[in-house]
């Protein structure tokens, strides 16, 4: 049996994306390629990994199994090729980066430093909401990643408190509650809400701060995306709860932003395993992290 990690690795990212052309696109190969790269794993393994259903590759049972296994053995790799790699001084090697798609801006600056300083270090950097980033933690497929506090499995992870940020009503400004001096969730209630997708920590904060509220929110729509929200918002398809800095790059004289009562803030943090020695490039940006957060 002659199994290369390579091999291991496109076959997570291929149950990842649960399609070829997407998996291929990713990994920078040619669809062809890791169409023969899987079923060279699959004649090695004598088990069929994968099934297409409709264009889209959901793994049977002994891939399923793969999973798990494949996971902890492309992570060790990684780990180790980066004891190796610092060796040269942090000349060479890789730091696997989650990044929630709100946080880019809050966060480009230390990025951006960590770069300036370790040339020779590549940046992977996955967009994952809160519960994904936290995923890809536990299947040792990041090394760090910022989210917003709190986390769905805290137990597991160690965390570097950054900053805190004000959340804020967004409405148009003729909304019923535009008069309001601050906004409270029974005053939500009556109005369609527009929220993030289910795999964001921002959505379960709110949903968790409402339902303890005693407040149902009428969902009208969900969405990844922040200028998404703030068009339906402004299309008056809903009221919404963004952070001030999302808040600040919203052109619209059209939209109003009210405090919250009472006063909630969007906490990011940088978190990583408990359980996993950190890389030196990932110890390294951690080391950076608390400087830059310090000053």
């Amino acid at each position: 049996m002659n199994i290369q990690i390579k091999s291991l690795h496109c076959f997570l990212t291929l149950v990842e994306m649960g399609n070829y052309t997407r998996a291929a696109e990713k990994l920078h190969l040619t669809q062809p390629t890791l169409t023969k790269m899987i079923q060279r794993l699959e004649e090695n393994l004598g088990q069929p990994l994968l099934i297409r259903n409709n264009q889209k590759v959901i793994a049977t049972e002994a891939g399923r199994a793969l999973v798990c296994t494949a996971q902890q053995i492309v992570g060790q790799w990684h780990r180790l090729r980066e004891d190796l790699n610092s060796l040269n001084g942090l000349q060479t090697g890789q730091l696997r980066l989650g990044v929630c798609p709100m946080m880019g801006e809050m966060i480009i600056e230390l990025v951006a430093h960590f770069r300036q300083k370790y040339p020779g270090i590549e940046l992977s950097i996955q967009e994952l909401g809160g519960f994904g980033a936290e995923q890809a933690l536990l299947n040792d497929s990041l090394d760090l990643t910022f989210t917003a506090l709190p986390t769905t499995h805290a137990q597991e992870f160690n965390s570097l408190d950054l900053k805190g940020y004000p959340l804020l009503a967004c409405m148009p400004k003729d909304h019923l509650l535009a008069k309001n001096e601050s906004i409270s969730w029974q005053d939500l209630a009556p109005y369609p809400f527009i929220l993030y997708n289910d795999d964001f920590s921002l959505t379960k904060l709110i949903y968790r701060l409402s339902r303890a509220a005693n407040v149902d929110l009428n969902i009208a729509a969900q969405s990844g995306q922040w200028d998404f929200i703030a068009a339906m918002v402004e299309a008056k398809m809903g009221v919404a709860i963004l952070p001030k800095p999302i808040c600040q790059k919203v052109i619209s004289e059209n939209l109003i932003y009210k405090t919250l009562s009472p006063q909630l803030t969007w906490d990011l943090a940088l978190i990583w395993r408990k359980n996993l020695p950190l890389t030196p490039a990932a110890s390294t940006f951690l080391k950076l992290s608390k400087e830059l957060s310090a000053n």
